[in-house]
């Protein structure tokens, strides 16, 4: 069981690498000489810090850091009002907080932690403890973000999978009905794939399958668009904020890369590279409707004409304004 933890840890430090060179840590405390001590006591962490509440609530929102050192005794903002604003924000509220406070009764630090501080560290600080702790916690938190990642990412092809769209279409159409605003989605399919399996094998329709995502991915050049797997050799492409025209040409860039891959398909009857069909569904929900699988249904039926016109192509349709009862 330890081992398979420690090796959870190393992947999740290693994903973090990835994502940013050191893990990132907000030190928020009224006195600079404070903030002095905790800045060389944090050697070998990417640190930033405050002077006050309302400064470490504007750049948790901007830096989204991976752990805050808060100190409780501020003037205006506390730390315990701190705390509770920042786990009141869906954005904020996984950012584990460890309150530094010359406070130590036990009323005071059930109080914090009733606001959501995962720990507490008493002054005057005391390194070694300080560095053990934000260890611990930057770890814990790692290994949580890393579990978060895989359970909405699709394990073979990288991409979103399909419990993250179900997720993210429901989101991002609640989102336009609200906001009056248009949302677009791509249903495609790689055509004739049973045949590559069966000719080239499955080890090759896996690696077919990554290319076919990465390619996707590549022609999304906004980060608010999502790719996913939806099932089998079908992928989804969500365009949040898209008309007709742009989800077309989107789908345009989507079908040349796809083309620009060059994957031998000698067996299909389509072309001698792999192809894909895709159905194109826009619309502009009303407010206060929550029925997106309207959308996957016209996007579906739309990639069904795609296939029986033949495959290789895009069939798309604007359904303007939708109402559902």
């Amino acid at each position: 069981m330890e081992r398979r933890l420690d090796a959870l840890l190393a992947e999740c430090v290693s994903s973090a690498q990835r994502d940013r060179q050191r893990p990132l840590v907000l030190v928020v405390d009224d006195a600079p000489i404070n903030i002095e001590v905790l800045a060389r006591v944090l050697d070998g962490y990417e640190v930033i810090f405050a002077c006050s509440g309302a400064e470490a609530l504007s750049l948790a929102a901007a830096q989204g850091p991976d752990l805050i050192l808060l100190d409780v005794m501020m003037p205006g903002l506390d730390g315990f009002d701190v705390c509770r604003i920042l786990k009141a924000d869906p954005q904020l509220e996984k950012i584990p907080v460890i309150f530094i406070t010359a406070m130590t009764q036990d009323v005071d630090q059930a109080r914090g932690l009733d606001v959501g501080a995962i720990d507490y560290i008493t002054k005057p600080i005391r390194q070694r403890l300080v560095r053990a702790r934000v260890r611990n916690h930057l770890e814990l938190k790692l290994a949580r973000d890393l579990l978060e990642r895989r359970a909405v990412v699709d394990g073979l092809t990288g991409v979103a999978n399909r419990r993250r769209f179900d997720e993210f279409l429901l989101q991002e159409w609640l989102r336009a009905g609200r906001n009056q605003l248009p949302c677009s989605l791509i249903l495609l399919d790689i055509d004739m794939f049973k045949t590559y399996n069966d000719c080239y094998g499955h080890l090759a329709g896996d690696d077919c399958l990554r290319k076919v995502a990465r390619a996707l991915a590549g022609a999304l050049h906004r980060p608010a668009d999502l790719v996913a797997r939806y099932g089998g050799e079908e992928f989804a492409c969500v365009l949040p904020e898209t008309d007709a025209a742009g989800a077309s040409l989107v789908a345009k860039a989507i079908e040349d890369s796809i083309h620009a891959l060059n994957i031998p398909h000698e067996r299909s009857s389509v072309s001698h590279c792999l192809t894909v069909s895709q159905g194109v569904a826009s619309c502009r929900p009303l407010p206060a409707h929550s029925g997106s699988s309207l959308l996957v249904y016209a996007a579906d039926r739309l990639l069904y004409a795609a296939k029986e016109a033949g495959r290789d192509r895009i069939v798309a349709a604007d359904m303007d304004v939708v109402a559902i009862g």
